[in-house]
């Protein structure tokens, strides 16, 4: 089945590939398709982000189109940074967070708590539209920790492991965060979706 994925980033292709290895599906960036197209995300809420990307993309090319849409929330903030996680602070990821570390100065640990939230969309061609979320609970450290992943991930601390984000190994990452719990929920949906169109017996 090809679907296509509603990103340039050909880092988030290689994540959704992992995540969705065990089903037969190509996952193509619009370039592949011949489409150059920036969907600006004015949306209120990740789903809406997350179905404007899909809906776009999917009229453009005819093609069943997965897209998503996160964010990290903490509570001492009030759930901010949220929707502006990526474009809270002009710069690059490193100056996110320490923008972030700022904010936070001062709050004690047990109230530096947080999650990242992921809603997925995939729209298909005949107009069906779904909504998968994954949610991962965590906590915002006081200093950076690990050389992995991107993005938040060195402040964002999973209590049960005793280890940020960005010190788990790939693998780790694809078991527990909030993109692999979105796609943990999409799989059951995509395997019905395959055998309905003949892909999978």
């Amino acid at each position: 089945m090809r679907i296509l994925l509603a990103t340039h980033n050909r880092g988030k292709r290689r994540e959704w590939q992992a995540l969705l290895r065990a089903l037969p599906v190509d996952l193509l960036l619009p370039e592949e398709v011949g489409l150059a197209i920036e969907v600006e995300e004015t949306g209120t809420t990740y789903a809406e982000n997350a179905l404007l990307k899909a809906r776009t993309l999917c009229a453009a090319s005819g093609l069943p189109t997965l897209a998503d849409d996160s964010g990290l929330e903490v509570d001492a903030l009030d759930g901010a940074p949220g929707l502006r996680s990526a474009r809270c602070a002009p710069g690059d990821d490193a100056v996110r967070y320490r923008t972030l570390l700022r904010a936070l100065e001062g709050v004690p640990d047990e109230a530096r708590t947080a999650r990242f939230r992921c809603t997925a969309a995939l729209v298909l061609p005949d107009g069906r539209e779904f909504l998968r979320e994954g949610l991962c609970e965590g906590r915002i450290t006081t200093t950076p920790h690990g050389e992995g992943g991107f993005g938040y991930d060195p402040v964002f601390l999973l209590p049960e492991l005793g280890r940020t984000m960005a010190e788990l190994s790939a693998e780790e990452k694809n078991r527990i965060s909030h993109r692999a719990r979105a796609a943990q929920q999409l799989i059951p949906l995509l395997r019905e979706l395959i055998r309905e169109s003949g892909g999978e017996r």
